[in-house]
């Protein structure tokens, strides 16, 4: 059953191929493009895939992953016009850096929870001979910074850079927040910031010590916070009122509403 999946896979894959060939040959607009060009919608479909996996649409989430793999294959294109790396090159050192760093799959490696793995997979890392000169490197710049910032705890936690018992970071969201109300009150703007800093930092911690992933936790509070401030305009509205006219008393009211909803 697998061997016939995988059959069908590489032929409508060799086809989507052929299809790349064609249109960087004949379109007009896809003849033109570059890495360059094509970085800012690569994060836009990226985007829409998150999105996607958000509202738990699997006929969505097929949809953005070809979106996606269409562009992967773009820039594979190019680097086949440039004589940088094709298709081939891209998959065949992905083979490679997956058998790699599961040693504990492909060699003789024992690992028996994720924590190991990740660990394991930090220190491969570290090791390749083209891989990362430090232990934060391979964080990009350009992520957001909530999740740049999970990220570069859990990259630091795959090293041993990590609290002994999960529980202590509560001292530290504390202290950040004493520091935080220090500078509230001395008027300074610029150690405000910094301190606000500090304190998201600590936070965002602690969610990853006790399992949580902050992006998700915040953006389940967005929805949630989109989905009752949409009641409030609703009721509001078959009421007769006007939100700008409405006292904060009366909103609240509706807004307990929407909770109980």
């Amino acid at each position: 059953m697998e061997e016939k999946q995988h059959a069908s896979t590489l032929k409508v894959f060799k086809e989507l191929l052929n299809i790349m060939d064609e249109l960087r040959t004949k379109c007009p607009w896809d003849k033109k493009q570059t890495n360059e060009s094509l970085r800012t919608l690569t994060i836009e479909e990226t985007y829409e895939l998150a999105d996607a996996i958000i509202k738990n649409d699997p006929a969505l989430i097929k949809k953005e992953l070809g979106d996606l793999l269409l562009h992967i294959v773009f820039y594979a294109k190019i680097g086949t016009e440039t004589g940088s790396f094709t298709m081939a090159d891209v998959i065949k050192a992905l083979n490679e850096k997956l058998i790699y760093r599961h040693p504990h799959i492909f060699s003789d490696v024992e690992a028996n929870d994720a924590r190991t793995v990740e660990e394991n997979w930090e220190k491969l890392k570290l090791k390749e001979k083209d891989g990362n000169k430090s232990v934060l490197d391979g964080v990009p710049m350009s992520l957001p910074a909530l999740v740049k910032a999970n990220r570069i705890q859990d990259k630091v936690r795959g090293v041993g850079f990590d609290w002994e018992h999960k529980e202590q970071v509560w001292d530290k969201v504390k202290e950040e927040l004493e520091e935080l109300k220090a500078e509230i009150d001395a008027h300074d703007e610029d150690k405000m910031e910094a301190e606000f800093g500090d304190l998201l930092f600590s936070v965002i911690n602690a969610a990853r010590l006790y399992g949580v992933n902050p992006e998700n936790a915040l953006e389940r509070t967005n929805r949630k916070f989109i989905k009752r401030f949409n009641y409030l305009e609703e009721k509001t509205i078959k009421v007769g009122k006007d939100l700008k006219a409405m006292s904060l008393a009366e909103m609240d009211e509706i807004w307990e509403e929407a909770k109980k909803l």
